[in-house]
């Protein structure tokens, strides 16, 4: 005898529904966090006071790549440090700001700002050459006393951690770059499942844009006019295939000399002040028109129609 299908109530929005319905958290509603994972990332040991978990934040947009080191307050999120990609132009990066290379070279910025910041950046260099090895951040001697690294948890938000995701790039430029940023080698570009060994020379390729530099090379020999189109900022820089590895080497030394260097067109200029910016902001500010000044306006439109006509 086959079993009988189970009824299906019919959900009543009475009085009673409504009285306890509850509302789930704004940017729940919006898709924007996932609140499990941040419920996991923020909560500290209750036996430790004042010692937030602090999270290295990656988001990618279209043009752009965000990465910054944050903890969580009751008031909100507070941003200790942060880096973007399109701050990579003062250090010899002006093209493919989001791919895994420049991914790799805004985490490193972000710790060498960090630990700069927190005046330990000569204690804890990182990797200084990268070699795509699986490297984790070690305790230092500083000023004749065992210092631990800086640490603090990657936060994906809701990107798809897929193997070899560019936001794993970020993580490691971050952990090269001298943070202790607990993980492990499965999610880079690289790693065999099967084998469950990390390839370094694979890793490195990515660091240094040779996935870039081989794609580049492919289409200038399968299709040129595509291409020119497609790789036309990099020719009118005079960018070839074989010069990225040093593009982004330099970018990299760079940063470790000076992670906090200014633009040309920035150095130099004073600061505005705040009624500076009020007077800015008002520029572009529509002035809203009374009553009067409205119906002005419409007569004028009136009169200037009867003249065309």
């Amino acid at each position: 005898m086959a079993p009988r299908a189970r009824m299906r109530t019919k959900l009543v929005k009475n009085s009673a529904y409504f009285s306890r319905y509850q509302v789930k958290y704004k940017r729940r509603r919006s898709g924007k966090t996932d609140y499990y994972a941040r419920k996991r990332l923020i909560t500290q040991a209750k036996n430790k006071y004042n010692a937030p978990k602090y999270r290295l934040v990656v988001r990618f947009t279209n043009k752009d790549i965000i990465c910054q080191i944050v903890k969580s307050e009751i008031v909100g999120d507070k941003v200790f440090c942060a880096a973007y990609s399109h701050e990579l132009k003062r250090f010899g990066v002006s093209h493919g700001l989001t791919n895994w290379a420049a991914a790799y070279c805004t985490g490193l910025l972000l710790a060498r700002r960090a630990l700069k910041k927190l005046e330990i950046d000569e204690a804890f260099t990182g990797v200084e050459e990268a070699d795509g090895e699986y490297k984790l951040t070690e305790s230092a001697e500083v000023d004749g006393e065992t210092r631990r690294p800086f640490k603090c948890f990657l936060d994906v938000g809701l990107t798809r951690t897929s193997t070899g995701a560019r936001v794993f790039g970020a993580m490691k430029g971050a952990s090269d770059g001298g943070l202790h940023i607990p993980h492990s080698e499965k999610r880079f570009p690289g790693y065999d499942i099967e084998s469950k060994e990390l390839d370094a020379e694979t890793l490195r390729k990515y660091i240094f844009g040779g996935h870039v530099a081989e794609y580049m090379e492919t289409l200038a020999d399968d299709d040129e006019e595509r291409y020119k189109s497609q790789f036309s900022g990099y020719l009118d820089d005079e960018i070839e295939a074989d010069g990225l590895e040093e593009l982004y080497s330099e970018a990299h030394s760079q940063i470790r000399a000076d992670p906090w260097k200014k633009a040309e067109e920035e150095e130099g200029k004073e600061k505005k002040t705040k009624e500076e910016w009020k007077a800015e902001s008002k520029k572009y500010r529509q002035k809203t028109l009374t009553y009067e000044e409205r119906q002005e306006k419409v007569q004028k439109k009136i009169k200037a129609l009867a003249k065309d006509e």
